[in-house]
């Protein structure tokens, strides 16, 4: 089975969170890093005043409905350190983000080792996050909007690297 890492970095809204945490325990996700200012439920070494990682964790359990005692996942404030990492232990770095010479996720043979990376919906990925990436993958828009939500783009782009064979 495909290993598949998911990387929130970015984020603002608890709800897509949650939402996401909830999509990769669904989809055989093996770790989902958040990263940057995403918020993140309460962990053993939380920094946070208790009462603030008390609300952020409830306001992402609304969606992520326990998903959230599931999946592994890890908090990162810096991320390319970790996108290091995950090179060195041979994951390939997907960013979904429309660039100059992003690949159309339809097109794209996921390797056996996959990370991707999802971030700001309006403002998208920061390029120094992009240049650290191997690949930039498109999700194809066919109507007059330029994107999807963070989690519906997540959604794909983890089905299409899970089931595609």
């Amino acid at each position: 089975m495909r290993e598949i890492v998911l990387i929130a970095h970015n984020l603002r809204s608890c709800h897509n969170v949650g939402s996401l945490l909830r999509t990769a325990e669904g989809l055989g996700v093996q770790k989902v890093i958040l990263s940057g200012y995403t918020p993140h439920p309460s962990h053993a070494y939380d920094r946070r005043l208790p009462h603030e990682a008390a609300k952020i964790t409830n306001q992402i359990h609304k969606t992520a409905l326990g998903a959230e005692n599931i999946v592994a996942w890890e908090y990162h404030h810096e991320l390319l350190t970790v996108l290091e990492k995950l090179k060195k232990d041979a994951y390939t770095v997907a960013v979904v983000e429309q660039t100059e010479h992003s690949k159309e996720l339809p097109k794209y043979h996921p390797p056996e080792k996959i990370v991707l990376i999802v971030g700001r919906e309006v403002e998208g990925i920061e390029d120094e996050i992009i240049e650290a990436s191997d690949i930039a993958l498109e999700i194809p828009m066919f109507g007059k909007k330029e994107s999807f939500n963070v989690v519906q783009a997540a959604a794909m782009a983890l089905y299409h690297c899970r089931f595609t064979i």
